[in-house]
């Protein structure tokens, strides 16, 4: 059967949305769906002509598309799953529509990891490109050196980032089962996604099946400092290299520098530099200079795309100023992104006042499965602004975070909190007490109401913030 036209059921989801702006760039015929539309994917897809049809609906899918896309956020009970199940419709995840129609006789180079895939990701696909490779790629964020999270060329090179949660309804495996791994890189490992997995041991058995597919003439790049993947990397079909900071590591980073503007490292013989802030950004470099050099990249070219990167939109990403105020969107939601992203804001404004406003929004931040965890994650934050748990009325009271006794532990420790469930009262709470020179960052996985525009909207034209 020819394909010529697809529908995406789920189309706003990052990844999605990439892949369907990619797919129209080639000529397809391509129709979305989704019940949440905002920027900046919204936006992203309107400039591409890609109307998003909402709410979900069986007319959606007429006319008849040649394929139907669903994405791993879709469940049975959707009326569009419903429809195409009942009609018998072609149908797949989009992990299978790269597999099949992109991916085959390309050498693949996947990132995989708990933390820092979207940031690793882009910064070599960046590295390839500015060097003159022009690979294809698939980005679950928008790397603003590249416009776009998702291209299709016929380059022999395609990086992806590689992720562990499940395919679909209809798949429950890892993402990155599908995407045939040339080189793995193995950034980090903790317990997340506490929807689907019930123990960090579950994660790591998934990390296996990956690894698994690994040719013998590929390369897993491990970081051997994380206690958590050490157990994974015995392995005798594929080469495994471990990289980091530690003795450990064949591959390890020294004469490292955190600082301020960036990170510096020597590997090797060569000094690499970076834009990018924080000792996991250290971490991230070093994998791409690593996985860059043994695909044949000279370190000049590594170097000059290490100097010309911008970083990735939703990552430590500056939304404006107002009133001296910085307001900053951050994706962070785990705890220990939380707070590694809070010690880089530290490093680049050691002098600032600096405010984390937190919404507990993934299926694993609503649980209170790091309720704990959660308390010390802000350790660089001067005050914290915590809203209410996205969806609390899906989750079992004995399983929900409770964000009341976060704060409470939060001040016992000493630290400025509040708990304000609602988008606006954050906003007139931070807007009242910000002070010229502060920085606010906001962490959410979602739109969160708009805050960073209301926050700048009421930072610039409510009552100016005091001086400090």
């Amino acid at each position: 059967m020819t394909v010529r036209s697809l529908h995406f059921i789920g189309i706003c989801g990052t990844a999605m949305a990439s892949t369907a702006a990619a797919l129209r760039e080639r000529g397809y015929g391509v129709t979305g769906s989704d019940e949440n539309a905002y920027p900046p994917m919204s936006d992203f897809l309107a400039a591409r002509g890609i109307p998003v049809q909402t709410p979900f609906a069986e007319t959606n899918l007429d006319p008849r598309p040649d394929l139907i896309v669903v994405g791993n956020a879709i469940s049975r009970g959707n009326p569009e799953v419903e429809a195409l199940l009942e009609r018998r419709l072609r149908h797949c995840s989009l992990p299978e529509l790269l597999k099949e129609f992109f991916l085959r006789e390309r050498r693949c180079l996947v990132v995989a990891g708990t933390h820092g895939k979207t940031t690793t990701t882009s910064l070599l696909a960046w590295v390839f490109e500015h060097a003159g490779r022009h690979p294809g790629y698939l980005i679950g964020g928008l790397p603003r050196n590249l416009g776009q999270g998702a291209r299709f060329t016929d380059s022999e090179w395609f990086i992806i980032e590689g992720d562990e949660y499940d395919t679909a309804f209809f798949d429950k495996r890892g993402k990155f089962v599908h995407y045939q791994p040339e080189v793995a890189i193995l950034n980090n490992l903790e317990y997340d996604h506490a929807d689907i997995f019930p123990n960090l041991a579950a994660i790591q058995n998934s990390f296996r099946h990956f690894i698994r597919l690994v040719p013998r003439n590929g390369l897993i790049l491990a970081n051997g400092d994380d206690p958590h993947l050490r157990p994974l990397l015995d392995f005798p079909h594929s080469p495994i290299r471990r990289f980091g900071l530690g003795e450990v590591n064949d591959l390890r980073a020294t004469d490292v520098e955190l600082r301020g503007d960036g990170t510096a490292f020597t590997l090797g013989n060569a000094r690499f530099r970076t834009p990018l802030v924080g000792r996991f950004n250290a971490l991230n470099a070093l994998a791409v200079a690593a996985c860059a050099r043994h695909c044949g990249l000279s370190d000049a070219e590594i170097q000059g795309g290490f100097d010309s990167f911008l970083g990735v939109a939703r990552r430590m990403e500056v939304r404006g100023e107002a009133g001296g105020v910085t307001v900053i969107d951050d994706f962070g939601h785990h705890h220990t992104a939380i707070r590694e992203t809070l010690a880089g804001l530290r490093l680049r404004w050691p002098d600032r006042r600096l405010w984390a406003v937190f919404e507990p929004r993934t299926n694993t931040t609503r649980r209170n499965v790091f309720q704990n965890e959660l308390a010390t994650a802000f350790t660089d934050a001067d005050a914290v602004v915590i809203a209410a748990v996205a969806r609390l009325e899906q989750l079992d009271p004995a399983e929900r975070l409770d964000p009341e006794r976060l704060l409470r532990d939060l001040e016992a420790a000493g630290k400025r909190a509040a708990y304000l469930p609602g988008v606006e009262a954050i906003v007139e709470h931070v807007a009242r007490q910000a002070r010229t020179g502060d920085v606010v960052v906001v962490f959410s996985n979602g739109g969160f109401g708009n805050i960073h525009r209301k926050l700048l909207d009421r930072l610039g034209g409510g009552r100016p913030p005091s001086a400090i």
